[in-house]
């Protein structure tokens, strides 16, 4: 039971959390929005080369030889990183850039088809409307800093869902769910609306501003896993000097992988002296086949010297956390039906956020208005002395 003192404890709790985080909250609705289909407007919006349409079952073509195309197409520059997209599984993305150490905005990204060699003309990530959303959407485009505000923010918005509830159950209990009452005032109809609304959207509220505010923290996941089970996997090599001249096969190295984990695929192969790897090391993460393990990779250090397999451990718990929780919170498991379900919770949210901001305006006037009445009061001449 409720009492009238834990009930305006209640409510300023969610008035200031509301407050607070709602401008914040109503620019990641509006921009997650376009991102929920992102796969989708890419495809619509980006001038692809056409692509070369090969056999089914057709080889693909040696890694090695990729890897040295993409080098012989950018001179002096070093390969740091190779990708595959499950949803293109004939084309593999190699990050080429200056040294092993350069800033991640140095890279440039060569897309190959794996059966032909063939060089795709894709335009750079970076650029763009999707990269200019995601990036207001993840960082605002302040870095770490920006990333865990709006972690912060996320917290903010939980507290803000949970004192609403609070407050919205002891008051619904005199009246029928989903009630607006059309007959009173605006502000009345409103507020009725943005509870009822509220009150629909909870339960996806709670996953996205969680698993949101679990995706901030990938920078501090990625430096715990560096600290703990890489440092683990690579611990007899703590000391070793960086390997110097020419490092053994890639085809190798993803076959004794592919080996270590039968019934997984090929995700990312990340090169020694990078920062998923040591300085020994190919780190060849692989990925499961069903849609939640897909998401879920296990990393197989690979000596790069020697190409033997020298640990592979599936990731810990914390890490596969932060792995389920990216594609929950844009409805990347059930195809284009959640993605749509998925967007329409975001636009009721978004009708909840201003429908916040307007009540507590209307409140403001509406006592600004109480105010000046009574001042005019006072000064009418009964009220002289």
């Amino acid at each position: 039971m409720i009492t009238l003192k834990s009930a305006r404890r209640w409510f300023l709790w969610h008035k200031w959390t509301s407050l607070i985080c709602t401008i914040f909250l109503l620019m990641l609705c509006i921009t997650g929005l376009p991102l929920v289909f992102y796969h989708e407007i890419e495809e619509l919006t980006e001038e692809k080369s056409a692509q070369v349409n090969t056999a089914e079952g057709s080889p693909k073509l040696s890694l090695d030889a990729l890897h040295q195309k993409a080098l012989d197409l950018n001179p002096g520059k070093v390969v740091r990183y190779i990708f595959w997209d499950e949803d293109e599984p004939d084309l593999v993305t190699m990050d080429v850039a200056p040294s092993m150490k350069a800033i991640p905005d140095s890279s440039k990204y060569v897309v190959m088809n794996e059966k032909t060699g063939t060089v795709l003309n894709r335009p750079d990530p970076r650029s763009g409307f999707m990269y200019v959303m995601l990036q207001l959407h993840i960082n605002m485009f302040a870095g770490i800093p920006g990333k865990l505000f709006l972690g912060l923010m996320g917290i903010l918005f939980v507290i803000a869902i949970i004192s609403g509830v609070m407050l919205y159950g002891p008051i619904m209990k005199k009246y029928d769910f989903g009630m607006i009452r059309k007959d009173k005032s605006r502000r009345l109809k409103w507020l009725d609306m943005h509870n009822m609304l509220g009150i629909v959207v909870l339960a996806w509220t709670l996953v996205v501003g969680l698993t949101g505010v679990i995706n901030t923290l990938s920078d501090v996941v990625l430096g715990l896993w560096q600290q703990g089970q890489l440092a683990e996997m690579t611990a007899p090599y703590k000391n070793a000097a960086p390997l110097k001249g020419r490092l053994s096969s890639l085809d190798n190295a993803l076959k004794t992988a592919s080996n270590a984990a039968p019934g997984m695929n090929i995700s990312i192969i990340a090169y020694p002296e990078t920062l998923f790897s040591s300085n020994h090391h190919y780190a060849i993460f692989m990925r499961g086949n069903t849609p939640l393990t897909s998401r879920l990779l296990k990393p197989a250090l690979i000596d790069a010297k020697d190409g033997k397999l020298t640990d592979m451990r599936s990731m810990p718990w914390f890490v596969n956390a932060l792995f389920i929780s990216e594609p929950l919170h844009f409805g990347d498991y059930g195809g284009l039906p959640l993605k749509i379900i998925w967007a329409l919770f975001d636009i009721a949210t978004i009708i909840v956020l201003i429908s916040g901001l307007y009540l507590w305006i209307a409140r403001v006037r509406s006592l600004k208005n109480q105010l000046a009445r009574i001042e005019e009061r006072v000064q009418e001449p009964e009220f002289t002395v």
